[in-house]
């Protein structure tokens, strides 16, 4: 066991002066290695906070790039950070915080493929991710290698926290949520935005977990899932139990290795060439189609009324795809439409809605707004 150096000492007072830590603790604390999945609004709290408090090593899995989108709330990052490697903005925060905190990068994306060996050498996992087959993955992973999972996430105003240690005698996500949702059913933080500081109280949370669960101190998350609202500033608490049927952690698990976790939550993957969607069309035919009235194209934004305030093209009309069930009658199913929203997930939703309604001249907008910033007018501002 690594011991505590003078300067160490001096850093860490206000954690040797409580009894429930003392020197012993940090001790423990500083001899603990945590793997942070994910750099990002969860990310940031729990990097900063561990490292902060003396965590002994830790593990920063993330491939991501910092994009300005990111700074109004992800605190590992500044606008110098632009562009730049998200881990490597996290170790030059982390090492100018506190230098003495080992920072090992992983500069790649979690798969089947390499979960095991990245989770292996760490006592603790914390999951601060933003997708469902990340979190399949890591919870799976986990469970097969006995480590416990710090989990959290994050939407608009509310966020949830909790502890999966199936071998400490809790239940693991796949209890709380056996089946992912449908692809596109839960909107991500791009599509529905959310307030800056929640996931700094849900990292801290944690954060907190982490450093409890290294101490052996207090009574931690596991087998309770802890919602917050932040509009209502209200905590409540649900009580969870491992799920004897379970397919990893129950009595008879069918789950013995990792499985393909994008096909398990309905993700179709991205082609290695993609061509042409027909059911889409460019920005620039979106703009032909505004510039010549005659061409008798109808240009909806399915984006919602707030986001049209920040940016809109001219021309276009806005028919949020939450308003569509109850709007559709307002379109002419003998006109040709281009359906255009953010970045382009939301208008297939809407195309394929309208199709369902017998609408057969419906095309996406490839890219969406982002991409007519990017190509046709870099005045419309992105968000």
């Amino acid at each position: 066991m690594v011991d505590l150096t003078n300067e160490e000492i001096r850093r860490y007072s206000r954690h040797l002066i409580l009894p429930e830590v003392g020197l012993a603790g940090q001790r423990k604390i500083r001899n603990t290695s945590v793997l942070c999945i994910g750099a990002g609004g969860l990310g940031s709290p729990i990097a900063m906070y561990l490292a902060a408090a003396g965590i002994g090593k830790l593990g920063i899995v993330d491939f991501d790039t910092v994009d300005y989108s990111n700074l109004q709330r992800q605190i590992l990052h500044s606008d110098a950070d632009v562009g730049v490697s998200k881990a490597e903005s996290a170790k030059a925060s982390i090492n100018a915080l506190n230098p003495n905190v080992e920072v090992e990068l992983y500069k790649t994306r979690i798969s089947s493929e390499n979960a095991l060996d990245l989770i292996r050498p760490y006592d603790i996992v914390v999951d601060g991710t933003d997708n469902f087959p990340t979190r399949y993955l890591t919870n799976d992973a986990c469970v097969l290698l006995k480590k416990p999972n710090v989990y959290g996430s994050i939407f608009r105003f509310e966020g949830q926290a909790s502890v999966f240690a199936p071998h400490l005698g809790g239940p693991c996500y796949r209890c709380l949520y056996p089946e992912p949702p449908p692809p596109g059913m839960v909107p991500s933080c791009a599509e529905g935005g959310v307030l800056g500081v929640l996931p700094g109280i849900i990292g801290c949370i944690q954060a907190t977990e982490i450093l409890k669960l290294a101490l052996g101190k207090g009574s931690s998350l596991i087998g309770r899932l802890l919602l917050f609202n932040a509009l209502d500033m209200k905590f409540r608490e649900l009580k969870l139990r491992r799920d004897p049927k379970c397919p990893i952690c129950g009595d008879a698990p069918s789950i013995q290795a990792l499985i393909d976790y994008e096909q398990f939550c309905g993700i179709v993957p991205e082609p290695v060439n993609p061509g042409q969607n027909p059911d889409e069309v460019t920005v620039q035919q979106m703009k032909a189609a505004l510039d010549d009235p005659k061409l008798g194209i109808r240009v909806i934004d399915v984006r919602e009324a707030d986001e049209w305030q920040i940016a809109k093209v001219a021309g276009t009309t806005l028919v949020p795809l939450s308003q569509l069930p109850n709007r559709f009658t307002e379109l002419d199913p003998n006109t040709q439409l281009y359906l255009h929203c953010k970045a382009g997930k939301r208008s297939m939703k809407a195309l394929e809605f309208l199709r369902q309604q017998g609408f057969k001249y419906v095309k996406s907008v490839k890219g969406g707004i982002d991409a007519w910033s990017d190509q046709i007018d870099h005045g419309v501002a992105k968000y």
